[in-house]
């Protein structure tokens, strides 16, 4: 009912919006981490996570308001928010501690099986989307197409799992409880047992032998993840694991499919949605720490998503495609929704539009359609401060409550597309502005969130630099120097 509700409040409201919209006014240009504007940003955005995480629970939905599935990622983006709640003073650590441990118990607690239905997930990963009120296997749209156990979901929520971990250092009961679920959900997991095609590992696993993208036999993926992307974390996470560890070759497996090349005028390794330059960082402080890859090129991870973030920025700025608003000042192309698919003819050249795509300019590919988003921007925040902090301010002041309301971002905007005669899959379409999203998607929520945090106070760095098990894996991939020296013995 609550989401229901929720529904008609919002398409009111974006219908109001689209008719006439209020703009906001930012101070223009890079003022550094004290800036109001930031405090307003996180404390926006973390209410999204905090209103509509599931209180009793802890899940937290894929999106708002069109899928009420909770998101297994999502959870892990969830755990690290209310710490920053605590820091920010939103919450107190009390209400924050009430509701992680929810969340810790109804992971550990859930139903783990190969059967397809009534389980959680299987050999300590999870589906990647859950049964919002029981947690267990959902379908990615419905249950008409049930989710796989996702070695990098379950990635991304361990990363969450194990910053509780170490944030919640108190002599109190319920924080000793955090810590021990932490360790026994991450102890669970069974890396190795995705070693299809050793050492690499398989993206996911399916109970039904027949999907098309599994392997009939195995039934599981027949994709590794090979690098860069956001997979980074996946391997670190494997690697030091104290009871199901994967082979130290894998990261050499891994990065040895890098594409190094230009791309606007930076070197770097390339991965087009600017995702895969951020999730991993949102958790691993990767500054002054070099693998055998990296210090071959004299640069460490943290530049190099520097790189990708300004060469993004650069392509905006030549705009290839002559898309509208494109610019220095708006800019930004990752995973994210769109208007739905469309073929337009604009000036004898045909635009075709797509819905939710994996967005992202670079020398491996280019998928862009027009659309635009925020969290692309902000989650480079720590790489690139005033140019990012410069263009969510650029957005705003250009597209006000269209784009921007109490909750922070909507997830994209398609500026060129003003054709209020096609039919779009959410969101509205303004005649002089463009197509606006009218969902927040939680992926997309917290890199706003977290990276914003890392840029202002490093906190989510500060707490991960004293994991044990991000310590272990990182030395297990050959990472040396910066903080990490003198760790890995």
């Amino acid at each position: 009912m609550r989401h229901f509700i929720y529904l008609i409040i919002i398409s009111i409201f974006l219908v109001i919006a689209g008719c006439e919209q209020e703009q906001n006014h930012y101070q223009t240009g890079y003022t550094g981490p004290d800036d109001p504007f930031l405090d307003e940003l996180q404390s926006r955005t973390f209410q999204w996570f905090w209103d509509w995480s599931n209180p009793v629970n802890g899940l937290v939905p894929v999106r708002v308001p069109s899928v009420p599935a909770a998101h297994l990622a999502g959870a892990g983006f969830g755990l690290t928010s209310y710490a920053v709640g605590v820091e920010r003073g939103y919450i107190t650590r009390e209400m924050a501690r009430e509701r992680t441990v929810r969340t810790l118990r109804t992971f550990w607690e859930a139903p783990q099986g190969e059967e397809p239905l009534g389980n959680s997930g299987y050999r300590g990963f999870f589906y990647r989307f859950l049964h919002p009120e029981t947690g267990v296997r959902h379908g990615a749209h419905g249950l008409e197409n049930p989710s796989e156990l996702s070695t990098m979901d379950t990635s991304l929520f361990m990363a969450g799992v194990l910053f509780a971990q170490s944030y919640y250092d108190q002599d109190h009961p319920q924080e000793e409880e955090i810590r021990a679920l932490a360790d026994s959900l991450y102890q669970r997991v069974e890396w190795t047992w995705f070693h299809e095609r050793h050492p690499l590992i398989s993206m996911s696993w399916r109970p039904e032998p027949e999907h098309p993208a599994t392997d009939p036999e195995t039934r599981k993926s027949r994709h590794d993840y090979t690098g860069y992307n956001e997979a980074m974390i996946l391997y670190i996470l494997a690697l030091g694991s104290p009871t199901h560890p994967i082979d130290e070759e894998a990261w050499e497996a891994y990065t040895s499919t890098y594409l190094w090349e230009d791309f606007y005028g930076y070197e770097h390794v390339n991965f087009s949605p600017l995702f895969g330059h951020q999730f991993s960082h949102v958790w691993v402080d990767f500054r002054g720490i070099q693998d055998e890859y990296m210090r071959e090129k004299g640069i460490d991870y943290f530049e190099n998503s520097r790189r990708a973030t300004l060469a993004q920025r650069e392509y905006g700025i030549d705009n290839p495609n002559n898309f509208r608003d494109y610019s220095g000042e708006i800019w930004g192309w990752t995973a994210c929704d769109g208007p739905g698919y469309h073929q337009i003819d604009m000036n004898g050249d045909t635009l075709t539009t797509r819905g939710y795509w994996a967005r992202g300019v670079s020398a491996r590919y280019i998928n862009d359609d027009g659309t635009i988003t925020p969290t692309a921007s902000a989650g480079s925040m720590p790489f690139t401060p005033e140019e990012s902090i410069t263009a969510l301010k650029a957005m705003i002041n250009r597209y006000g409550d269209l784009l921007y309301h109490d909750y922070g971002f909507w997830d994209s905007f398609n500026p060129t597309f003003t054709f209020t005669d096609l039919e779009v899959q959410r969101g509205v379409v303004d005649p002089e502005m463009g197509w606006f999203n009218g969902d927040k998607l939680v992926i997309d929520q917290g890199p706003i969130l977290l990276m914003t945090e890392n840029y202002r106070s490093e906190l989510i760095w500060d707490v991960m630099r004293t994991n044990p098990h991000i310590i272990r894996g990182l030395c297990r991939a050959g990472f040396s120097g910066g903080w990490l020296e003198g760790k890995c013995s």
